[in-house]
């Protein structure tokens, strides 16, 4: 691969994923702009909201890792080498972010809480 081609990328995820690349992209479009408006609308951070999202985020992490098991030929056998593990951790790490992101525009959206000062 002489040159860095996206295109080519969104090629191999959308041949790997499918339809359900796009309803993930989607997703994240539409939960990180709730995530800013909410940012905005309340000024700043909710602190039990930010907790529970994180929890729950350590098990979005581990399910964007079965679901790269599912869409992908290999398993967590077949990592061999340094860049197989940071990818896992890659994965991991996204799933994470994206849940905790998500988990805490709806906790926000749907029940409202007061910023907290500490």
């Amino acid at each position: 691969m002489n040159e860095f081609d996206p295109l080519t990328f969104l090629a191999v995820f959308e041949e790997m994923m499918g339809p359900l690349l796009w309803i993930l992209i989607a997703l994240a479009v539409v939960a990180t702009l709730a995530f800013v408006v909410l940012l905005v609308r309340e000024h700043g951070i909710v602190t039990r909201r930010l907790f529970v999202s994180e929890i729950l985020g350590l098990f979005g992490g581990v399910l964007a890792l079965v679901l790269m098991a599912k869409v992908s030929s290999s398993g967590f056998t077949d990592a061999g080498g340094p860049a197989d593990w940071f990818l896992i951790g890659l994965v991991y790490g996204a799933g994470l972010i994206g849940t905790v992101i998500v988990v805490y525009a709806v906790l926000g959206w749907l029940a409202p809480g007061r910023r907290s000062t500490a």
